[in-house]
């Protein structure tokens, strides 16, 4: 068949800023759909009050912060962002994940490991020097695949 003369039957791409989770830090959406993929913003650890999930001060002010919870709670996420598009953390095909220290890159794998395995999504990890707040150790960009009908 010739593809000039192929109907595109996919929707237009889709916005969606998903409530309960934090704002995005400028005009962009959480999360948007074009066709059967889904394209998921750059998530953090960061809540809807603006605190930080793995990121602790103790009594004097010390800030302490955990590579381990911030990873659990960004790719938490991420799948609740792909359930408000109507996927899932299994229909991942392809996650870019920024560290700020590469000597986080032990603790951020074996927290991965509980959610995908070699089946799971492609995946590119890159160093960065900073993130958008100070205590953010990580943050994940993603992309998934689900066609329109079963969303």
């Amino acid at each position: 068949m010739n593809q000039s003369r192929m109907k595109n039957t996919s929707s237009p791409p889709q916005a969606l800023t998903v409530a309960g989770k934090a704002t995005p830090r400028g005009r962009f959406p959480h999360v948007k759909r074009s066709g059967d993929f889904v394209f998921v913003s750059g998530t953090s650890s960061r809540l809807p009050d603006n605190t930080i999930a793995g990121a602790r001060a103790d009594e004097f002010g010390t800030v302490e912060l955990d590579i381990r919870v911030q990873t659990r709670a960004v790719i938490e996420n991420i799948r609740d962002l792909l359930r408000a598009a109507g996927a899932d953390l299994s229909d991942l095909v392809q996650l870019t994940t920024y560290l700020v220290n590469m000597n986080d890159f032990g603790g951020y794998n074996e927290v991965y490991a509980e959610y995908f395995d070699e089946t799971g999504p492609t995946r590119t990890t890159v160093a960065v020097h900073q993130l958008p707040h100070p205590h953010l150790l990580i943050e994940i960009q993603a992309v998934a695949h689900r066609p329109e009908e079963r969303a």
